[in-house]
C-alpha cells in the first residue's frame, strides 16, 4: 500500500514537472532545460540523502547495483528527458502523453521476463483501469477541441491575463508537428521504459534507505553526462544564453522532476515494478490538471475528465492491494478465489 501512495506521489510531481517544461520550452531551447533541470538535480539529491542519513548507504550497493543505478540515470534523466522535450516542442505536453503509455507495456514485460515478476488478474484490472481513466479524458479533450469557440472566451481570456505575452501569442500561431514529435515521444518511452527495470536491479531490494542514495547514485550519472555533453563551447554558450523567463519554469521543473525520482525510486524499493509503473501512468491525468492551473484557456473539465480521474485512481487502489488482503476483506465463492490466485507467469 505505501509503495503504491509514494509512487501516486511521484505520478503528480512529474506531472506538474511536465506543466513547467512546456511553458520554458516556448521561448527557451531543449537544450537550454535539459542544462538547467539535470544538475540541478544533484545538490537536491544530494541534500536529501546527507537529511535521511542514506549517504553511507552508497558504499552498501554492489558493483552491478551501482552500473545498473548509474544508466537508470542516464535512460531517465538524460535520455528519456531529451526526447520527451523535443516532443512536448514539437506537439505539446497533451499529444506527448498517449504515446508514451507504450513505455508501460515495456516496462511490465521486461520486469516479467527480467525481473522474474507476476500479473495477477487483480494486476490486470488495475493495469486496465489506470489505461482507461487517461484515454477517456484525452478523448475529452479532442472533442472539445473540434467544439467552436463559445461566449467563454472572453472569461478565459480574462483568465489568461496572468499569462505572460510570449505564452498567449505562442497558442495562437503554435501548430503541432507531428511526425517530429510522435517520434521523440516514441524514443522517449525507451528510456522511461527501461529506467524502472534499472533502478529495481540496481537497489537491490534494500529498502527505503538506500533508494535515496540510489537516487543520488543516478543524479550524479547523469550530471557527469550532461557535462561532458556541453563540453563544446558551442553548447556551453547557447545553455548559458538562457532567458530569465524560460529559466524560471526549467528551475521549477528541474526541482519537481527530482522530487518525482526521489518518490519513484522509494516507491520502487517497496512495490514490484508492475504495481508501480502502472500507478505512475497516473501523471497523464495530473499533467492536463496542472496544464490547465498554467495555461487555463487550453484545458478542459467535464463529465468525461472527473470520469477518467475516478477510473485511473480505481485501477491505483486496486494496484496497491494484494490478493492476500482482498481474500481476507472479502468472502469469497471458491471459484472467484481461484481466479484471483491465478498469475503468469
Amino acid at each position: 500500500m505505501l509503495g503504491g501512495l509514494i509512487a501516486v506521489l511521484s505520478a503528480a510531481t512529474f506531472a506538474f514537472n511536465n506543466a513547467c517544461v512546456r511553458r520554458g520550452v516556448l521561448a527557451g531551447s531543449v537544450l537550454q532545460a535539459m542544462a538547467i533541470t539535470v544538475p540541478i538535480g544533484l545538490p537536491i539529491s544530494f541534500l536529501a540523502a546527507l537529511a535521511t542519513g542514506s549517504l553511507a548507504a552508497i558504499a552498501g550497493f554492489s558493483t552491478r547495483g551501482l552500473i545498473a543505478l548509474s544508466a537508470s540515470g542516464i535512460m531517465h534523466f538524460v535520455w528519456g528527458r531529451y526526447c520527451n522535450y523535443r516532443a512536448t516542442r514539437a506537439i505539446g505536453t497533451n499529444l506527448v502523453a498517449p504515446v508514451q503509455q507504450i513505455n508501460l507495456i515495456f516496462t511490465l514485460l521486461l520486469a516479467i521476463l527480467i525481473l522474474g515478476e507476476t500479473l495477477t488478474p487483480l494486476r490486470l484490472v488495475g493495469i486496465a483501469l489506470v489505461l482507461l481513466g487517461p484515454s477517456l479524458t484525452l478523448r475529452a479533450g479532442s472533442e472539445a477541441r473540434r467544439q467552436p469557440l463559445g461566449a467563454d472566451v472572453t472569461a478565459a481570456a480574462t483568465a489568461d491575463a496572468a499569462i505572460d505575452d510570449l505564452d498567449l501569442a505562442d497558442r495562437a500561431t503554435f501548430r503541432p508537428s507531428y511526425a517530429e514529435g510522435y517520434l521523440w515521444a516514441a524514443l522517449s518511452a525507451t528510456g522511461y521504459g527501461l529506467s524502472p527495470i534499472l533502478v529495481r536491479i540496481g537497489l537491490e531490494g534494500k529498502g527505503l534507505g538506500y533508494s535515496i542514495a540510489g537516487n543520488l547514485v543516478a543524479s550524479i550519472a547523469a550530471t557527469l553526462v550532461m557535462a561532458l555533453f556541453l563540453l563544446p563551447p558551442g553548447r556551453l554558450k547557447h545553455a548559458l544564453a538562457v532567458g530569465r523567463e524560460p529559466a524560471k519554469w526549467f528551475t521549477f521543473s528541474g526541482i519537481l522532476v527530482c522530487i518525482s525520482q526521489l518518490f519513484l525510486y522509494m516507491a520502487m524499493s517497496i512495490a514490484p515494478v508492475t504495481v508501480v509503473s502502472p500507478i505512475n501512468r497516473l501523471s497523464m491525468l495530473f499533467r492536463l490538471y496542472f496544464s490547465r492551473l498554467l495555461n487555463p484557456r487550453h484545458e478542459v473539465f467535464g463529465g468525461r475528465v472527473v470520469l477518467g480521474t475516478v477510473v485511473s485512481l480505481a485501477g491505483a487502489f486496486a494496484l496497491t492491494l494484494s490478493v492476500d488482503q482482498v481474500i481476507s476483506m472479502l468472502p469469497l465463492p471458491e471459484p472467484v478465489l481461484a481466479i484471483l490466485r491465478w498469475h503468469w507467469p
